[in-house]
């Protein structure tokens, strides 16, 4: 039995997005990615300071791993915690992982104060992740079901009843592929057993994190 913990959804980020706000004439704009390495998340960092080479300060935040195993974070020479922390926490409050987000700073010639930095890293990093399309991770696996043309159109059923996407194969015999939640794995093998009178034949793969349509 796997430990409860790795059965846990996540979010990761489908297509990352920018938002923009601007606080006392300085702009914060927030560029998030979604990334599977720290050396991923690297090289957008860099590349967006590449980009906005003229901007004063190109402060960032990273969480990687499905329990955020590895978060990195730099203020980019703002004043210690206003900057990166900030970015970080909006990223894990939002159970989103394997994203970056780079917050570029352009200095609108009036101090901010500690407070005032916090806030704006925060509500720029929360922009970006509103401006940027989020999915769901789910555990579970992938089951196989080989039948014949009498048992396809019961199996369609059971599967349309708890609404799980079907992919069919009709050559020769039929091969349908389904994705199901850790929790409903059971449940759908005995129930397409028991339409099929034991007929079909199931394999089941081992448990893995799917995106859930």
């Amino acid at each position: 039995m796997e430990s409860g913990h790795r059965l846990e959804p996540y979010k990761i980020i489908a297509y990352g997005g920018t938002g923009e706000i601007e606080e006392k004439k300085s702009r914060f704009i927030a560029h998030v990615g979604a990334v599977g390495t720290e050396e991923e998340a690297l090289a957008f960092i860099e590349a967006k300071k590449k980009q906005f080479w003229d901007a004063r300060h190109n402060c960032y935040a990273y969480v990687l791993g499905e329990q955020a195993q590895m978060v990195r974070f730099s203020d980019d020479g703002e004043p210690s915690g206003t900057a990166g922390r900030p970015i970080l926490e909006v990223l894990l409050n939002s159970g989103i992982r394997n994203l970056v987000v780079v917050v570029t700073r352009y200095f609108g010639g009036i101090l901010l104060g500690t407070g005032g930095l916090v806030r704006a890293y925060t509500k720029a990093a929360q922009a970006g992740i509103a401006a940027s399309e989020v999915c769901t991770m789910h555990y579970g696996y992938a089951l196989t079901f080989m039948t014949d043309y009498n048992g396809i159109g019961k199996i369609q059923y059971l599967l349309g009843q708890r609404g799980i996407p079907v992919e069919a194969d009709y050559a020769g015999e039929v091969t349908v592929r389904i994705k199901v939640p850790y929790e409903e794995k059971d449940a759908v093998v005995h129930e397409v057993t028991e339409a099929t009178a034991g007929r079909a034949k199931i394999v089941v793969s081992e448990p893995f994190y799917y995106k859930r349509e």
